[in-house]
C-alpha cells in the first residue's frame, strides 16, 4: 500500500499560478506555504531576469535547499505547500529523495495562455523571453507516483478543492 501524501509541490511553467493556488491550498488544508522562488540564488535570479534559463546545475543546490524545508515542516506536524517550477523528472526526483510521500499538482496549461498571464504580470523577475524555454524544459510528470493534474485555466478555488480533496484521500500523515 502506498503511504499517504505527507508535503505537496505544486509545480508548473511560469505564470501557470503556482504561488497563488500553492497558498489556496495551504490556506484551505491549514497548511503553510513555502514560496520556492524566495530561494533562488542572488546569480540564479540575475540570470532569470537577464533572460538565461537557469540549467541543471542553477537548480540542484536550490533543490536540496527546499527538499531540507519539506522535511523540517513535515517534522514539526505541518502541512508544507511548496510552489516550484520542478519542470524535469530529475528536479523532481530530488524533492522524493527528501520527502518519500510527496505529492505533486502539475498546473496544465498551453503556451499562449502563459504569455498572455506573463504580460499581465508585474514585478517578477522572470523573464518573458524564457516561456518557450520553459515548455521546452517541461517533462510532463504523466504516470509518475502522486501526481494529480489540474486545468490551470480552472478558478482557484476550484483548483485549490481539487487538490486539497486529493489530498485528503491520499490518507494524508
Amino acid at each position: 500500500m502506498q503511504q499517504g501524501i505527507n508535503a505537496l509541490v505544486v509545480m508548473g511553467v511560469t505564470s501557470c499560478g503556482k504561488s497563488t493556488i500553492a497558498e489556496a491550498i495551504a490556506e484551505g488544508a491549514g497548511g503553510v506555504h513555502i514560496e520556492g522562488d524566495q530561494f533562488h540564488s542572488p546569480a540564479s535570479i540575475e540570470k532569470m531576469r537577464s533572460g538565461i534559463a537557469l540549467d541543471d546545475e542553477d537548480r540542484l543546490e536550490w533543490l536540496r535547499q527546499l527538499g531540507k524545508l519539506l522535511v523540517s515542516a513535515v517534522a514539526a506536524g505541518q502541512k508544507p505547500v511548496l510552489s516550484c517550477s520542478a519542470l524535469k523528472r530529475f528536479y523532481r526526483e530530488q524533492l522524493r529523495e527528501a520527502i518519500p510521500g510527496l505529492g505533486f499538482v502539475f498546473l496544465d496549461i498551453d503556451q499562449a495562455e502563459v504569455q498572455r498571464r506573463s504580460a499581465l504580470r508585474r514585478g517578477h523577475f522572470m523573464s518573458l523571453n524564457l516561456i518557450s524555454s520553459q515548455f521546452s524544459t517541461l517533462q510532463r510528470p504523466d504516470n509518475e507516483p502522486r501526481v494529480l493534474t489540474v486545468d490551470a485555466t480552472l478558478p482557484v478555488a476550484v483548483i485549490s478543492r481539487q487538490a486539497i480533496d486529493w489530498w485528503n484521500a491520499s490518507g494524508w500523515r
